[in-house]
């Protein structure tokens, strides 16, 4: 989506962080945003809309929106297979494309080709659903 990202992740541990998770994934790329946007002068204004005062004295850069976001956990294969489906439709319901395989950005390609699609260079590696996620 232009303005949001969904993630489905399944802990490799149990008892994760949630929260240090979602740092590890948001601020490196929070960081490689800042730090383009310096790099373009035409990009200042968006730079200085996206630095907010936090309190006198103390701004920050906020590229994520400000909250822990919304999350819920996932416990039957119905329940994974319902948010898979809703995240890969989400854009084609936005009317950003007609199929969910043909929005770039989305794994649905991954997993309604046959065979599985070649992922596009520049976008992360999908690992797909553990063979436990779906028993």
């Amino acid at each position: 989506m232009p303005e949001h990202v969904h993630l489905l992740v399944k802990p490799a541990e149990p008892g994760p962080s949630i929260g240090r998770y979602l740092a590890r994934v948001k601020q490196p790329v929070s960081r490689q945003v800042r730090e383009l946007l310096a790099r373009h002068d035409h990009d200042a204004d968006l730079l200085r809309r996206l630095t907010v005062r936090e309190r006198p004295g103390k701004t920050c850069f906020r590229f994520w929106q400000e909250g822990p976001g919304y999350d819920r956990n996932l416990h039957s294969s119905r329940a994974i297979e319902a948010s898979l489906d809703y995240l890969h439709e989400n854009p084609v319901r936005r009317g950003l494309c007609r199929r969910a395989v043909d929005w770039r950005w989305s794994s649905a390609r991954f997993y309604r080709e046959e065979p599985p699609c070649r992922q596009r260079p520049p976008l992360p590696y999908l690992h797909g659903l553990p063979a436990d996620a779906l028993a």
